[in-house]
């Protein structure tokens, strides 16, 4: 019996299939829809209510479009962005409570209060052996079967948990600070320049970071020659 690539049927997989972080444009064009339907839309209405009808109104507005983009999701049998969920939970807790206690106050402070407790819960996602930024990456990148699992990303997650750990507290802190020192108008100026900046800067870090280590540890499917090495 001769060499396999002799056999009938046989055929010679590619020899340069492997996987490599896509460039910033093709993650924009993937994480873009996300980020869209997630934050920017709901945030877009608060604004554009709060300006012509006042803040109750821009409130239920904002969760209102949210409920849409999830219950749209989940009637089509879509999966669920991560993001998506977040944003949803975090405007209806934000929105109950609100009106509960029927305080404007209380509903802008409610943010930098949950992005506290998120810094918190990617902190302790790690301990748990859950990193959230593992749950989160996929919203943004699409990996191949199996290759999150490998020890050395499984690593880079745990690091970029960290990392935005530390971009949620810096964001909850720094927002709470314009809250309590602020009028409601200049703070939501101020704090939607703050968040882009601080998540703007978490998101190159995070970027450079993981695209450093998907260099060292390339993937290569099953079946095929290892012709990528790790780069040192």
């Amino acid at each position: 019996m001769g060499p396999p690539e002799e056999r009938p049927g046989f055929e010679r997989p590619p020899h340069h299939a492997h996987f490599e972080l896509p460039r910033l444009r093709d993650l924009a064009r993937h994480a873009g829809p996300h980020v869209v339907e997630a934050t920017l839309v709901p945030l877009g209405i608060f604004y554009l209510c709060l300006w012509h009808w006042g803040s109750h109104v821009a409130i239920w507005a904002a969760l209102a479009w949210s409920s849409c983009a999830l219950v749209r999701r989940v009637v089509l049998r879509k999966p669920v962005p991560g993001l998506l969920l977040i944003g949803w939970l975090g405007l209806a807790a934000r929105t109950a409570i609100a009106a509960a206690s029927g305080s404007i106050f209380v509903y802008f402070l409610q943010p930098s209060l949950a992005t506290g407790v998120v810094g918190a819960a990617f902190l302790f996602s790690i301990p748990a052996g859950r990193p959230l930024a593992q749950r989160l990456a996929r919203d943004f990148v699409p990996f191949p079967e199996g290759y999150i699992r490998r020890p050395a990303i499984r690593r880079v997650f745990v690091q970029l948990t960290v990392i935005w750990a530390l971009v949620n507290l810096l964001n909850a802190t720094g927002t709470l600070l314009l809250l309590i020192s602020e009028p409601v108008a200049t703070y939501v100026a101020a704090k939607t320049g703050l968040t882009a900046v601080v998540t703007g800067s978490g998101i190159l870090l995070s970027s450079w970071w993981f695209r450093r280590v998907v260099r060292r540890h390339p993937f290569v499917p099953a079946g095929q020659p290892a012709l990528a090495t790790a780069r040192r």
